[in-house]
């Protein structure tokens, strides 16, 4: 069985989203790692997971497009910032059924995209024990590049 990723995109919508998407899956695809999107963010993991297999077919042509094609959201069960500066914590059970999902789909890291709430969930799924790679996002159109195994989105070292 090939190593499985899950990628998610949360919080508010903002350019370059699909175009971290296709990086993502470029990336996983020179490392021979399968990908997994998760939709309208972190509530795609809830049981039983809502998600779709992203290769490169599924993924061509999607960086000129406005949004993310896997959807996000900043309500639902995950909402951990509540203002500025402070932090509500994500029911522990809350996270064992994400946790459960994704051990049940066999992934064996989650790259979260997002922003400063998307983060401080991303910090408490790593707290109980889930591998994330949290890849922060601005909607200022910030660039975006993710590091899988020390390899760039963009295929350089």
């Amino acid at each position: 069985m090939k190593t499985r990723i899950g990628v998610l995109t949360s919080g508010g919508d903002c350019p370059g989203l699909n175009a971290v998407l296709r990086g993502v899956v470029l990336a996983g695809e020179k490392l021979g790692w399968e990908v997994i999107g998760f939709r309208d963010g972190f509530e795609g993991l809830l049981p039983p997971g809502d998600y779709v297999v992203l290769d490169r077919k599924s993924t061509e042509g999607i960086m000129a497009l406005g949004g993310t094609i896997i959807g996000t959201t900043n309500r639902g069960h995950f909402i951990a910032k509540v203002g500025a500066g402070d932090r509500a914590v994500v029911a522990s059970e809350v996270i064992a059924r994400a946790k459960k999902v994704l051990d049940e789909l066999h992934v064996k890291a989650l790259v979260i995209v997002g922003g400063d709430g998307s983060m401080t969930t991303a910090m408490q799924m790593q707290e109980a024990g889930i591998n994330c790679n949290r890849q922060r996002h601005r909607s200022d159109g910030d660039d975006v590049r993710i590091r899988l195994r020390g390899r760039r989105s963009d295929g350089r070292a």
